[in-house]
């Protein structure tokens, strides 16, 4: 618009012998380019968070994509042909307007972002495997740049490397061996590996400590020596760091996305099953002694824990002598009218309020009691991962026949696999089959 008001309106261009196009006709097009826009600086991860690095590594890419926008944008108005036609001078003009102001703004949420961040407190405490002076350097890089937010805390030694004279021997807090202690201790809340000297069974032994603690687990790469797929590459300072490629949930757009269609689903979930709760309700209470509705502890998202709310479909008491245990088939402790809504994926439908609140999602991998969790973190490998996202009322391994006393080290193949391919289209796909998936439904 900028560019528009010193074409037409400013005085500074004669206009000759053209009249003074539609004011609104701009207005509109503007509209259009800035969703074109907010699309492209997107797809070139100018809205990655948090923006690290100088100022000036960013101007090639603002550049870049504001001219593709420009691009984009006269290609469309070419398409479109309204009339009078747009100008071509102020398209050409707008690359200059936006870019200048483009720059202008991020310049400044630049300054303020790092004012702020040196004034906030540090959460991120890092523990660094390795004592090099790669090591060293890395703290360096580390706690120079404020919005990371980050301090490092530790330094772990390794057989195969000294010590640098710059790391300061009460951040030394013993061998590598000694980072269990730390994450049991919630000391630490991520783990770089800067010696990749260590054996391979060694490095696997570490992801799975930082694993089974969700703790996030970076490596400065030895490009030589490590090539690997499914990573990405990120950059403090000079220092390359290599990790696990994000998943579609690490994404803010998408959890968007997935949060909406939460929220209509439950609210559309909890309006459709009323009656059927209601029909429900009165059945259990005329068949069988105790509560309606069933409340049991969940670990959710992050491996907090949550209480998670089910139609009560077995005789009240039933685990007070046993303890926890797995449903079974044709399980004694089954109500008649319980075993009917187990059959039927119906004593699941008072979830809809925990997917209403923000415990659950329609659609994830299923919640676990902390007993089981705390029991196959330690003997299924990667299975904290699939507290990554928040649990779902059904799931890709639940419509796949996994649940109930079934394999949980397949079931887990199953949940990865969700969350690594999540969609919306996914979603939709996998509600559409729990209507029809009967197996292992006991």
């Amino acid at each position: 618009m900028l560019a528009v008001w010193v074409r037409f309106y400013s005085g500074w261009i004669p206009l000759k012998h053209e009249t003074l196009p539609p004011y609104i006709l701009y207005v509109y097009g503007a509209g259009v380019i800035t969703l074109l826009f907010l699309f492209i600086y997107r797809s070139l991860g100018l809205y990655v968070r948090p923006q690290t690095g100088s100022f000036g590594d960013k101007l090639p890419r603002l550049v870049r994509a504001t001219g593709w926008g420009i691009l984009l944008a006269t290609a469309l108005a070419f398409i479109i042909r309204t009339e009078p036609p747009f100008s071509r001078v102020t398209a050409g003009m707008s690359f200059f307007t936006i870019a200048i102001l483009v720059v202008l703004e991020r310049y400044i949420l630049f300054r303020a972002e790092i004012y702020l961040a040196r004034r906030r407190t540090l959460v991120n405490r890092i523990a660094i495997i390795g004592t090099d002076e790669v090591a060293a350097h890395l703290r360096h890089v580390i706690e120079k740049e404020p919005r990371l937010r980050s301090r490092v805390v530790a330094f772990l030694r390794t057989p195969n490397t000294g010590i640098d004279p710059a790391i300061a021997q009460d951040l030394i807090r013993g061998k590598s061996d000694d980072l269990e202690a730390l994450i049991e201790n919630k000391e630490i809340d991520q783990v770089i590996l800067a010696d990749t000297s260590i054996s391979h069974s060694r490095m696997v032994q570490i992801i799975l400590f930082c694993e089974r603690g969700l703790i996030p687990f970076l490596m400065v790469p030895d490009l030589f020596g490590v090539l690997t797929s499914k990573v990405s590459v990120r950059h403090v300072g000079d220092v390359p760091l290599l990790g696990v490629s994000k998943w579609p949930m690490d994404y803010f757009w998408n959890r968007l996305l997935k949060r909406l269609e939460d929220v209509v689903g439950s609210a559309v979930g909890l309006l459709i099953s009323a009656p059927i709760v209601a029909i429900a309700a009165l059945l259990i209470k005329r068949t069988s002694p105790g509560p309606v509705f069933y409340r049991q502890v969940r670990c959710g998202e992050g491996g907090r824990e949550f209480v998670i709310y089910k139609l009560r479909t077995m005789k009240d008491g039933a685990e007070d002598d046993t303890g926890p245990r797995w449903a079974v088939a044709d399980d004694p402790r089954r109500t008649g009218v319980g075993a009917f809504l187990r059959r039927h994926n119906l004593d699941e439908l008072p979830q809809f309020w925990n997917v209403f609140k923000g415990d659950m999602s329609m659609v994830g991998p299923r919640p676990e009691r902390p007993h089981f969790v705390e029991q196959f973190k330690e003997d299924v490998g990667r299975y904290m991962w699939r507290h990554a996202s928040k649990p779902g009322i059904t799931g890709w391994a639940q419509i796949n026949g996994l649940r109930g006393n079934t394999s949980i080290a397949e079931r887990i193949k199953y949940d990865l696999y969700y969350l690594e391919n999540w969609s919306l289209s996914l979603d939709f796909k996998i509600l559409v089959q729990t209507f029809f998936s009967r197996e292992n439904a006991y």
